[in-house]
């Protein structure tokens, strides 16, 4: 493209278009009825903000919606006191018609802030002042954390004039035991969360130490079914923040076997991710456990024997396995897990599924417990 074409025809084409949209916008934005905000009562105890910052947060929300003119906090203090209007206080409708006679708007706003039950409740009403009746309103009520008064706001608007708002920012600060976020534990950065865990854990897709554990003690088994019970203990960090995911450190040191005369221990530890919203999460990490191991050959009758039996066979391949006959000896291995956190009330019920692959096959096991969160810096 030439630069005269784009000189001559592009820019005064774009210059036309700004031009002429920008008093366009001022004339929609002209057509709009006017609204005050008189005042949003504050009742909430120790506040944290004055009156008049919430009025004027309810007034930047109420703007935001794009249908209203709505008057600033300046020339409403202006105009009211021009007009010598006493307008604290008023909420009730005989009120607003003896105002809405003196001031040039076509809606007046009227609301309350209040902790009742433990919970905050937020009422706003729109007053028609031609109609001299409450046009709309909305009354919302949320968990009591006064950091989000601001956000509560915001909803309440939404709410009332059909906005969507978000709906897992809603769940975090209209349920009471959702799971936590830094917004709905807006003090602390993470949270503890041990507690008990038992399970088990089935060798039946690691078909070699399945067969060990099913053998006789005399040819180096366990007698024993290749599923074994699990009991430990789950120590949890969740650092917190306000997106859809939490980061997860934990550390389990657990027991396998009692339930079948054997004293497996193990200790894990996971580094993993939560949904916040939902519960869902995903861990992996390194785990250590102590079992008798013996390293030998498989004879002609396809018996595993130890290297130290005599008579000792030459050029045989050796390797180490699982054997009651054996030395206890440190084995490592890689856990991944997924589950879900299950919410009632204050206590968490998490329920995992976990594998633990290597060169002979694949251990798979379940497990849940219960923990309750304990705040943490």
């Amino acid at each position: 493209m030439k630069p005269s074409f784009f000189l001559s025809r592009i820019v005064p084409a774009a210059l036309f278009v700004v031009l002429f949209s920008v008093p366009l916008a001022f004339a929609q934005q002209a057509n709009l009825p006017k609204l005050a905000v008189l005042e949003i009562r504050n009742e909430y105890p120790n506040p944290k903000l004055s009156e008049s910052s919430y009025s004027d947060l309810l007034r930047i929300e109420l703007e935001k919606t794009g249908r209203f003119q709505v008057l600033d906090g300046y020339d409403m203090d202006f105009m009211l006191s021009k007009q010598k209007i006493e307008y604290l206080s008023c909420l009730s409708r005989f009120c607003l018609e003896e105002v809405s006679d003196k001031i040039n708007a076509d809606k007046l706003v009227v609301g309350s802030i209040k902790l009742i039950n433990r919970r905050i409740t937020i009422s706003i009403k729109v007053f028609d002042t031609k109609s001299k009746q409450f046009e709309t309103s909305r009354t919302s009520d949320f968990v009591d954390i006064r950091e989000e008064i601001g956000t509560m706001v915001r909803l309440t608007v939404n709410d009332m004039f059909g906005i969507p708002n978000d709906p897992a920012l809603v769940s975090k600060l209209t349920i009471k035991n959702d799971y936590e976020s830094s917004i709905n534990t807006p003090n602390q950065v993470c949270l503890r969360t041990d507690g008990p865990r038992m399970g088990f854990v089935t060798y039946f897709f690691e078909p070699t130490s399945a067969s060990v554990l099913r053998k006789s003690r005399s040819q180096g088994g366990y007698e024993v079914f290749p599923l074994l019970f699990q009991f430990g203990y789950q120590f949890e960090k969740q650092y917190l923040n306000e997106g859809n995911f939490q980061a997860l450190v934990e550390f389990l040191p657990m027991i396998s076997g009692l339930d079948q005369g054997l004293f497996i221990p193990s200790l894990t530890l996971m580094n993993g991710i939560r949904n916040n919203n939902s519960g869902w999460e995903l861990a992996f990490g390194p785990m250590v456990s102590v079992s008798r191991k013996v390293r030998g050959y498989v004879d002609s009758n396809n018996n595993f024997m130890p290297i130290n039996t005599l008579p000792q066979p030459q050029n045989v391949n050796t390797e180490t396995r699982i054997d009651s006959r054996g030395n206890p000896s440190l084995s490592t291995g890689f856990v991944v897990a997924a589950g879900k956190t299950f919410k009632s009330g204050k206590l968490n019920i998490p329920v995992n599924a976990y594998l633990v692959p290597s060169s002979k096959g694949v251990l798979i096991g379940v497990s849940f417990g219960f923990n309750a969160s304990s705040q943490s810096r």
